[in-house]
């Protein structure tokens, strides 16, 4: 279902503190009936199990509803009530993310591909970049001091919390899984290009920029200008940015390694704590695949056995805003405490800021989105004259330490970490080449054409997935959509499991000898039942998360029970546990067995997402995309625009391309369908010519060369699909464990010399 296309008002003097105001408006999110939730999970299987293994997965849910299930849903509720859980489901989705083990590159984080900046002198990437950054630092600034428009779906907020965790944030791998760090008050960005660190500092303790967009652009030139100097050998050799790619056990290894060394923790604690990264490529991607690739997880690209590709020039454990080397721009983001919808408000907003930075270049009086001044410490700061002509007083030096100037982190790289940047490339190459990302831009109807036929845009684009999926492989398989549940405290997404009786149908009679008239009617009945289903998911009412948060609650009295036994291990098997394989055997054998609905094939079943989809839409996008989430699945990125779709597909080792076309063939043959059904039902009978020789309609007595008033879109569905956002996952709050001091890095890194103008 649809992110919300958020739409940020703009006021010349908005009220402080208003961002986070209607906080405390919003519910908690609903723990649903054990009944309800169980007969939903039912529903959403009848179309993916035949009717032996249906039958066994309704005996399964029967004993669960008769046996364990009523005492552990009156545990949840318990867990639930506690007023320092805002969402009943949080802290058992964080552990999900944050004990994932696999690379996240691929796996977790997803890409947005903004559309080019129309300002002509941003068509080229350092201009685009330094308009991106200062864009970025208003947005930072409104964000900090409370100045910015909340969120809201036709007038109902919507939870704010996911932005305190967009900016300053880093995912820290240890032995034992992954925590987050938040520094609230971290005011340096950080710059890769070829592989190599940058920094320097952009906002002052006010959170004002210190910077202008020149004097960015600027630093940015000079970045540049040094670390293309560096051989190729030498580039490879030191991209320390690929050991973020690695699996995260040996990404906490080598973090470690790296530790030992001061110089290595001080580099390590700048990158961490920077708001963000700007990684400045050097590839022109010339199609759209390789645009979706660079921005999804980089290109690859070997000269004499080298791998020179942008793969290496990316830090995949912070938000990162990325520039080709032809101005193209987009955001990868760490997918743990945010989801696409916070995402896309920020890339909406700093876009826009753009296009206005443009008209106020035009007029100076024309406004901005955000309201960040020039810090009074920056060096291009001028006071505002007096009204009685006195010249004002200079502003006083600040307190800490502000320096602009960039400077360019150098490692200590012994050879225990050459040869794990080695092989983390190589293994990172390796995922590359496994990985096929396509894209598709259709540009013959889009959202104007799917509403004048009466159909919700978001549940046709995903009947025409299901359609597709069916017409190349014959079969009907588990899909995923989240369902954005931002209307309560912490929410994230609940899961629409897409695949329902009546899509099912849907399918097998599209592809049978149906008229034209059933094959429509069958699309309407699933569309309509997408869209019920869509709203209930998004009011906390879908199974996923319910179901899941009722087996983690089982997974923890069984820890406890094989801590608990003589012989048990005094450590869980939790992520990056030391436990003997004996061990293991001891603590299951003395563990209650699982429920049966925990244990069925049915549960496999709905938990892996063949097709894993998600709506992104908002005009400031060109693509989204991510990759899949199972073997042998896809994953989907779409938008849908006025008058097209736009698709970023991805798998491993299968036919995406084909894939892309076959959808593309479907929509044009439903078009088709749809024209020829709307041309027959308003057939007009032949006009007549009246007695003053005037040819005539036979139904209106309009004189035929008249002209007709255009429908108005009477479907209802303008508004549905800005909704839900995208997520594999969901969960709430994390620990903020940023330290609240000034930094003592000032002195790590190499000065290197500002470009001349």
């Amino acid at each position: 279902m649809a992110a919300a296309s958020p739409v940020t008002k703009f006021q010349p003097n908005p009220p402080p503190s208003r961002t986070f105001a209607r906080q405390d408006e919003l519910p908690k999110l609903p723990i649903p009936p054990l009944e309800e939730t169980t007969a939903r999970y039912l529903k959403a299987l009848e179309g993916l199990q035949d009717p032996k293994d249906h039958e066994e997965t309704k005996r399964a849910v029967q004993e669960f509803l008769e046996g364990e299930g009523p005492r552990v849903q009156e545990k949840l509720k318990e867990w639930a009530a506690d007023t320092d859980k805002a969402s009943y489901i949080e802290e058992f989705w964080y552990e999900s993310y944050l004990s994932h083990s696999d690379p996240v590159v691929l796996a977790l984080n997803p890409f947005f591909v903004l559309e080019d900046d129309p300002t002509p002198d941003r068509g080229s990437q350092l201009p685009r970049a330094a308009s991106l950054i200062i864009s970025s630092l208003g947005f930072i600034h409104d964000l900090r001091a409370g100045m910015l428009e909340p969120d809201t779906v036709r007038g109902t907020p919507l939870d704010m919390d996911q932005y305190t965790r967009l900016f300053g944030t880093a995912r820290i791998p240890t032995d034992r899984g992954c925590r987050m760090e938040v520094h609230a008050d971290s005011r340096h960005v950080v710059v890769l290009r070829r592989g190599q660190f940058y920094w320097f500092d952009v906002l002052d303790m006010e959170n004002r920029p210190v910077l202008t967009e020149r004097e960015i652009l600027r630093n940015l030139q000079a970045i540049v200008n040094d670390a293309d100097k560096l051989p190729i050998q030498e580039v490879a050799r030191n991209s320390i940015g690929v050991l973020s790619t690695e699996n995260r056990k040996i990404w906490s290894s080598l973090r470690k390694a790296l530790s030992k060394n001061r110089n290595n923790e001080s580099c390590l604690e700048i990158v961490d704590n920077a708001l963000f990264v700007v990684c400045l490529d050097d590839a022109h991607p010339d199609s759209l695949a390789e645009l979706c690739n660079n921005f999804l997880c980089g290109t690859y690209n070997l000269k004499n056995g080298v791998q020179v590709g942008t793969c290496t020039n990316r830090w995949y454990d912070k938000l990162q805003i990325i520039v080709t080397a032809s101005g193209a721009a987009g955001i990868n983001f760490e997918h743990t405490g945010v989801d696409g919808h916070t995402v896309l408000r920020f890339a909406a907003d700093i876009f826009t800021e753009g296009l206005m930075l443009l008209a106020r270049s035009i007029n100076p009086s024309a406004p901005t989105l955000f309201h960040a001044p020039l810090s009074t410490y920056a060096r291009s700061y001028k006071p505002p004259r007096s009204h009685h002509g006195q010249t004002p007083p200079a502003p006083a030096t600040p307190k800490y330490i502000i320096d602009t100037t960039p400077k360019k982190l150098e490692w200590a790289l012994y050879p225990e970490l050459r040869a794990g940047i080695r092989f983390a490339e190589t293994r990172l190459s390796d995922l590359i080449c496994q990985n096929d990302c396509q894209a598709l831009e259709f540009k013959t109807y889009g959202k104007n054409f799917i509403t004048s036929h009466g159909f919700s845009p978001d549940a046709f684009v995903q009947m025409a997935f299901q359609a597709a999926y069916y017409g190349l492989y014959g079969r009907i398989e588990c899909t995923y959509e989240p369902a954005m549940t931002k209307a309560y405290l912490h929410g994230r997404t609940e899961a629409i499991r897409t695949v329902q009786p009546q899509s099912v149908e849907f399918v097998k009679t599209f592809f049978s000898e149906a008229s034209p008239q059933q094959k429509i009617a069958a699309l309407k009945k699933a569309c309509q039942g997408h869209v019920k289903l869509t709203k209930e998911c998004s009011q906390g009412l879908g199974q996923d998360r319910h179901l899941y948060a009722l087996y983690c609650l089982l997974q923890r009295e069984r820890e406890k029970q094989g801590t608990n036994t003589p012989n048990g291990s005094d450590r869980s098997n939790s992520p990056g546990s030391e436990t003997s394989s004996s061990n293991v055997i001891t603590n299951e054998s003395h563990k209650a067995p699982l429920p049966a609905i925990f244990t069925d094939p049915g549960w496999h079943t709905l938990s892996t997402s063949i097709l894993s989809t998600s709506n992104c839409g908002n005009p400031a996008l060109r693509l989204f995309g991510f990759g899949p989430v199972a073997a042998d699945g896809y994953g989907i990125g779409y938008i849908i625009k006025d008058d097209g779709i736009s698709v970023c597909g991805s798998s491993k080792h299968l036919q995406t391309r084909r894939f892309l076309d076959t959808l593309q063939g479907y929509l044009i043959d439903v078009q088709r369908i749809l024209i020829q059904l709307h041309m027959s039902a308003n057939q007009r009978p032949e006009p007549f010519v009246d007695h003053s020789g005037t040819l005539r309609d036979s139904k209106t007595g309009r004189p035929i060369n008249g002209r007709v008033s255009p429908d108005k879109d009477e479907s209802g569905y303008a508004d549905e699909d800005t909704m839900p956002g995208y997520s594999f996952f969901d969960s709430g709050d994390v620990e903020l464990l940023g330290r609240r001091r000034v930094p003592a890095y000032y002195s790590t890194g190499k000065v290197i010399p500002l470009a001349e103008y």
